[in-house]
This record gives C-alpha cells, structure tokens and sequence, in this order.
C-alpha cells in the first residue's frame, strides 16, 4: 500500500528555464546569451556541480574565466538560482495528499544555489518529509544509489513509495525497484493518476 509520494522537482513541482540565467549572466561577460548557453551546455561543469563534486566558488571561477563575468560571486549564484517558476496545480496536490498524510519527499538532480533560491522563493518547499538532492550524496538519478538513499530516508520500499517524475529512465529505475511510477506529462494527467489510485477523496479528488 502507497503511504509515501515522491515527487521530482523539475519540470514537476517547478518549471525551469535556464535562458532566464542566460540571458542576465550573459550581459556582464563577453558572451551573447546563445553562446553562454551553448558553454553551459557543452560544459561538464553543470552534472560536477550537480553530484556536489566542485563547490560553487569552482563553477563561478570556472565560468568566469571561460566567459569573462565580471561580477560577484552573490550576484552569479543570484543570477544562475532564479530560474524556476512555481506549478501551482502540482503544488496544490503535494498539500492534499499532506492532508490526507501521505509522506512526502522531493527526490532531484539540483545543484545548491537553485535549492537555495527556492528555499527562499517558495514557501511550499519546507511542507515535505525529506529530501534527497542529487549534489549532497554524490550521484544522480537515474543511478540506483541515489534511490537507496531515499529508501533509507523514508523507511519505506518498493509498492509503499509512488514517485512522479518526467524523465522515463527515472521511473524506470523506481519501477525496477518496485516503487510505482507515474510519468508525469502535465498536472492534468498527474492529477487523474493520483484521483484514480485512489489517493484523494471528497472535495480534495478537486486538486
């Protein structure tokens, strides 16, 4: 039986535009906001970053020495964090199934300036359980370990855990592990998932 729900972060809870860093990083180095975009892209810096391999003093050496930036350090991790922008209806189903009290985590590849900036920005990221982000244990999703550790986390395994996520090779791994899965495509379909597992009653199947 499910008593925990899993949720990525990305694309699930919040919506990301790394362009938006782009364009104001950009604007203080000798790079148009394409070519910081195809740096980053290209760069190995940004998955180091996220596995909590370099510090973020590192990247911002490493960036502006590729790019020439010619600010802070604050006003980088300012810059590089304000990416996101809340889901509502996906927030809005985290709180219901809180109310029905259902456990629940966020489970993400992130790096800590953008776990910093939405500590701060959204009040709606301190209503979970636990969290286990990608760059404070060293590895990433897909990779098996990272989903031990939110086993070990939540005290919970295989068919008590339902995950969302809207990478396939994220739900695969969990569903390998017995979790249940679903992928996430919008809130809509999430929603008529979650309603149709049964998780939701009365006015709350409304989320």
């Amino acid at each position: 039986m499910i008593s925990a729900v899993v949720f990525d972060l990305g694309n699930v809870l919040v919506d990301f535009d790394y362009r938006i860093a782009a364009r104001r990083i950009a604007r203080r180095t000798r790079m148009s906001p394409q070519q910081f975009m195809d740096f980053l892209v290209r760069s190995p810096l940004l998955a180091e970053y996220e596995m909590g391999r370099v510090t973020r003093q590192h990247i911002f050496n490493e960036i502006r020495a590729a790019t020439g930036f010619e600010g802070s350090l604050e006003e980088f991790a300012l810059s590089f964090g304000d990416i996101f922008t809340e889901i509502p209806p996906m927030v809005q189903l985290q709180a219901a199934l809180r109310r029905r009290s259902f456990a629940t985590y966020v489970f993400s590849n992130t790096n800590d300036m953008a776990i910093e900036h939405i500590r701060r920005a959204f009040p709606f990221f301190s209503n979970f359980d636990g969290y286990v982000l990608s760059y404070e244990h060293g590895v990433m999703k897909p990779n098996a370990r990272l989903y031990e550790v939110l086993e070990c986390q939540s005290g919970r395994r295989g068919a008590e855990l339902l995950y969302l996520d809207d990478r396939l090779e994220n739900t695969a791994t969990a569903a390998s592990r017995g979790w249940q899965v679903i992928l996430h495509e919008s809130p809509e379909k999430s929603q008529a998932a979650i309603r149709d597992l049964g998780l939701l009653a009365g006015a709350e199947r409304g989320a």
